[in-house]
């Protein structure tokens, strides 16, 4: 029996991604709670953009991972449009370089589509991926399946993708050989929430915080979870535990079941 497919987030959903500006207002005028954010000592990690999305859009994220002691690179390929051949060779080679001039794996973050990447790129080369963070990433999704951006994405993105298997349900593709850590909002317009959550199990998790799909690069809970997570020792991994003074920012996650047939 064929899956039903997926259809788009409600209209009422959608309208609140405008209140993505608000996030960033409020990471902005939090000053005193910047502090919060888990201080690194220079950890490396690679961060990618969404659907249509440049290395500008994560421009607040990367300025704010910097600041506190994070090394972290843009991908350097101009406007994320799809698995063009072009993109695909950059980020490999982009990931390659990034390991072979930290001489360690490099966290990989990946925001909406973004975050689909860096999954793959886990797949592909995973002695030189560290964990994959994803924001708002439809991992899920199948063809068939809609989202709000899925017309203009049928427009931009090449006619044959060349991820391998993409129309092969993920729970049927071999698990991402690394750490994985899901970062999604309830209250994400663009794309269905539980396409972006990962099953229950050793090294996965995923953090539900509250916002907006298009917020998620900019909201002060994320950036706290990516953080937490970029500074954990190399070769160590412990579950996610929000500071005490901002658990009200996040709720009780969710994990993903198969559906019943």
């Amino acid at each position: 029996m064929a899956r039903p497919s997926i259809a788009a987030p409600p209209l009422s959903l959608l309208a609140l991604e405008q209140l993505a500006m608000l996030e960033y207002a409020s990471l902005v005028m939090t000053g005193p709670y910047l502090g919060l954010v888990p201080e690194g000592d220079g950890q490396a990690a690679l961060i990618l953009p969404g659907f249509t999305g440049s290395d500008r859009s994560t421009g607040p994220l990367r300025a704010l991972l910097r600041h506190r002691g994070y090394t972290v690179h843009g991908w350097g390929l101009g406007s994320n449009i799809g698995p063009h051949d072009r993109i695909i060779v950059g980020m490999q080679a982009r990931l390659r370089s990034l390991h072979e001039r930290h001489g360690r794996p490099i966290t990989v973050v990946g925001w909406s589509l973004g975050g689909v990447y860096a999954r793959e790129l886990a797949r592909a080369a995973p002695s030189s991926v560290r964990q994959v963070i994803t924001l708002g990433s439809p991992f899920r999704l199948r063809p068939g399946d809609r989202s709000f951006a899925t017309r203009l994405y049928d427009m931009m993105a090449p006619r044959v993708e060349p991820f391998p298997g993409r129309d092969i349900a993920e729970q049927d593709r071999p698990p991402v050989p690394t750490p994985v850590t899901a970062i999604y909002t309830r209250t994400d317009g663009i794309v269905r929430w539980h396409t972006c959550i990962e099953v229950e199990g050793p090294e996965r998790e995923n953090i539900r915080v509250v916002g907006t799909h298009s917020g998620l690069g900019v909201n002060l809970a994320a950036v706290i979870a990516i953080a937490d997570r970029l500074r954990q020792p190399e070769g160590s991994w412990t579950p996610f535990r929000p500071p005490s003074l901002l658990r009200h920012l996040y709720r009780k996650p969710d994990v993903w079941r198969p559906p019943t047939p």
